[in-house]
């Protein structure tokens, strides 16, 4: 008997969907074609264990397993959960008639149970877009796949859940998360703030107009001078993400498995900041199976890089066509994938390697050729596309012990949202620009 399962497969940020097509015939081998990887390949053994804890049983024939279309790679083990439902209604154990209208997808554990998927999101996505009635996934991501409006998402813990739903024994509701209620819950609930920073007011008016303008921007200082503690508070003064701006960033969240439990939607900007260690694959995406970077991961947010000279020159020059475009590809021998990489960069070094070269007060003990050494790790090209360079002094004493109120973040956020209404106008007749950074170099002519 031949049955057909549906799930997906996530490419970039979106998905595609999967047909998984299981035949029982007599014979005694399992197989499983259409371009699996090794995941999928060793799903039999996860799946006739999670079969047996349900109280069915394996067939003892020939079972093949088609995943189509069979061009595309099927990667990881969210296929055991359709592979399961495909192999107990092809042997009869369980009714057929009803897995044409869901997505199915889930890894599970030798006992049954269901174990967290990534690309929930995404998968969602395309299963209401290709008119499916519903979506069954792991309890875990149930919250993460229910802001999907017009598709029924039911979270299950383990087979058995399945398995009577698919019989009519359980009927669970359906999970409904109010977007705009979680979306709003949530914002704005930073713990640090402007205020904390005593002094380096003219550094904090430049920040205000980067965060107005978009503007990418390196803070030249040296050491103690509070150039990273400024840097971790540029979220706060940004803009509150709008809806459409949280659900792509949740997206790219949602791909690499790391949305919290506890939310189904990012709902303050993201911030990054990756250790100088970091390899160029991790920073702007890729791999063998490949997965959105740091810099995808600061879409719509900030990504912040402590020490910029320290990073490896391979690394920072794979920034500069991300940070042009504001999109990265990833081009593979059958494949390419694009993840969207539009942040605001902050960067921050010492202006030599002792780090007191101009200092008011201590002697710096590097020569001139030692500086020059330094300065050149990071390249003319990169540096052009960083619009401020703000040079940063130390803090003297009477301002750190000064007992005046530093002006909040709440204040500076408010003038940079004018600011960015202003260039909500300006650029009215045009969807893809929403602040000056965006533009191009004939539009600033």
């Amino acid at each position: 008997m031949l049955v057909k399962t549906f799930g997906s497969a996530v490419y970039g940020v979106n998905a595609l969907t999967i047909t998984i097509e299981v035949s029982i015939t007599s014979g005694t081998k399992y197989f499983v074609v259409g371009l699996p990887d090794n995941a999928v390949k060793e799903s039999m053994f996860r799946v006739e264990s999670a079969i047996k804890m349900a109280g069915y049983h394996m067939p003892r024939q020939r079972i093949v397993i088609n995943l189509a279309p069979a061009d595309i790679r099927k990667e990881g083990s969210a296929y055991d959960l359709p592979i399961a439902i495909g192999i107990l209604a092809a042997s009869g154990q369980i009714d057929a008639d009803l897995l044409d209208q869901y997505f199915i997808m889930g890894e599970l554990s030798l006992d049954g149970g269901l174990q967290s998927i990534k690309g929930a999101l995404p998968i969602a996505i395309q299963a209401r877009n290709d008119g499916f009635k519903g979506f069954i996934l792991p309890l875990e991501n149930s919250k993460e796949a229910g802001i999907v409006n017009d598709l029924d998402v039911y979270g299950m813990q383990n087979l058995a859940e399945v398995i009577g739903f698919f019989k009519g024994t359980e009927k669970p509701n359906p999970v409904v998360v109010n977007t705009r209620e979680e979306f709003m819950k949530q914002i704005n609930s930073y713990e640090q703030d402007f205020s904390d920073v005593k002094g380096q007011e003219n550094i904090k008016r430049a920040l205000e107009i980067a965060a107005a303008g978009g503007h990418n921007v390196i803070l030249i200082g040296p050491p103690g001078a509070g150039k990273t503690m400024l840097a971790k508070r540029l979220p706060t003064i940004l803009p509150p993400l709008n809806l459409h701006e949280a659900l792509e960033s949740t997206k790219i969240y949602s791909v690499v498995g790391k949305i919290p439990t506890t939310s189904a939607l990012l709902t303050e900007r993201p911030f990054r900041a990756p250790h100088h260690t970091i390899s160029d694959v991790a920073l702007v995406g890729g791999g063998m199976n490949p997965q959105p970077g740091e810099i995808s991961l600061a879409h719509n947010g900030v990504l912040f890089l402590d020490e910029l000279p320290e990073f490896k020159r391979t690394v920072l020059e794979v920034m500069r066509q991300p940070l042009e475009d504001r999109k990265v590809s990833i081009s593979r021998a059958r494949f390419s994938v694009e993840y969207p990489s539009s942040f605001m960069l902050i960067a921050s070094m010492n202006p030599c390697p002792c780090g007191f070269f101009n200092h008011p007060e201590k002697e710096c003990l590097c020569g001139p050729g030692v500086v020059q050494k330094y300065l050149s790790k990071i390249s003319g090209p990169l540096l052009d596309r960083i619009d401020l360079h703000v040079e940063v002094t130390p803090v003297n004493f009477s301002e750190l012990s000064s007992s005046r109120e530093a002006e909040k973040s709440s204040e500076i956020r408010a003038r940079v949202m004018k600011a960015r209404t202003v260039q909500d106008h300006r650029f009215a007749t045009n969807d893809t620009l929403h602040f000056n950074a965006q533009m191009s170099s004939n539009m600033v002519r």
